[in-house]
């Protein structure tokens, strides 16, 4: 061989070199993190959620495809995707989990007690079994709340506020929802001292809720109160329909309600626990425990008003709550 080909072959063999062994440290250096969605793909809220955890991951230094992967799936609100999902992701044995709603936290949680497990929109975290306090998790599981009960209160507030005419008022609540039982306590605590009496919808057919409604709506002087849920957000459209066919003010947890027709919502941004989600799974990537992370409350409530359906329900919005809402649609 040749003086200069050896050469040419041995600074080949040099530079080639750091290549594969950078190659090498970036794939031992990739970690996993699984997501499990409980709405689909094609949910407004969906794809923006998790843009948004994503977004503030590579603003803490993960990257999606260089030093993470990120494998996801949408549960739909369906019992059996969730578990069928737990137990894929699972399997793949990820760093850590982020997932959202009560279902299926349960369904990972039942999949395994040790990979990891960061929540989003639970609204009874302790109630449901998934953590032992909100100040110490313990075991495998801690992450966001989707509100307080208290705010079941300031649901009545707000539908009296808008129509004082109202003396009875339906609960609408997912039965698949552990919250619901605190959240109709904190309605029933406020109904006494406002004149409203309540009753409860808890029903996730859409037939069955069509009727419900339809018979609540066949005495004068009601008003509803959408309570959140995955399976009353799947139905958003019919029940913002059925409140403006039976002219009942309703009141929502869920803004997408009031862009959609709804009178008027109240609660937590639902975008921004996403992000904070991503400090807690950054920590836990860096060898924090789950167990030694706070549940923590929501930091951002939303105030939207629908002016163009308070005005087909005749009623009029008084100046001081205007001025308090976030968003006006009009």
């Amino acid at each position: 061989m040749r003086r200069r080909d050896l050469i040419a072959m041995l600074g080949g063999a040099t530079l080639a070199w750091p290549l594969a062994a950078g190659a090498q440290q970036a794939a031992g250096g990739m970690r996993r993190i699984g997501v499990l969605m409980n709405v689909g793909a094609d949910d407004p809220q969906g794809p923006p959620s998790l843009a948004a955890f994503q977004q503030a991951l590579q603003q803490l230094g993960w990257n999606d495809g260089h030093n993470l992967r990120l494998d996801i799936r949408w549960g739909a609100n369906d019992v059996d995707l969730d578990r069928r999902y737990a137990a894929e992701l699972t399997a793949l044995t990820p760093d850590v989990i982020l997932a959202a709603g009560t279902l299926g936290v349960e369904a990972l949680q039942r999949a395994t007690r040790t990979v990891p497990i960061v929540f989003v929109r639970v609204s009874d975290p302790i109630g449901a079994g998934l953590v032992d306090s909100l100040a110490r998790p313990g075991g495998n599981t801690t992450g966001f709340m989707l509100e307080e009960y208290s705010l079941g209160g300031k649901w009545l507030e707000l539908l009296k506020q808008l129509a004082p005419q109202v003396t009875r008022a339906a609960v609408l609540r997912d039965p698949a929802n552990p919250a619901g039982i605190g959240q109709f306590g904190a309605i029933q605590a406020m109904a006494g001292s406002l004149g409203v009496t309540v009753s409860a919808i808890s029903t996730h057919d859409a037939g069955e809720i069509e009727r419900a409604v339809a018979a609540f709506a066949r005495s004068p002087n009601g008003g509803l109160i959408v309570t959140p849920g995955a399976s009353l957000s799947a139905k958003r459209d019919l029940i913002v329909a059925l409140a403006a066919r039976h002219k009942l003010p309703a009141v929502y947890a869920d803004r997408l309600n009031v862009t959609s027709g709804g009178l008027i919502s109240y609660g937590p941004d639902r975008i921004d626990p996403f992000r904070r989600a991503a400090g807690y799974v950054d920590r836990i990537l860096k060898g924090e425990k789950p167990a030694d992370l706070p549940v923590q409350a929501p930091t951002k409530y939303e105030l939207v008003i629908n002016l163009k359906t308070a005005k087909a329900l005749g009623l009029a919005v008084s100046p001081s709550l205007l001025s308090s809402a976030d968003e006006v649609i009009e």
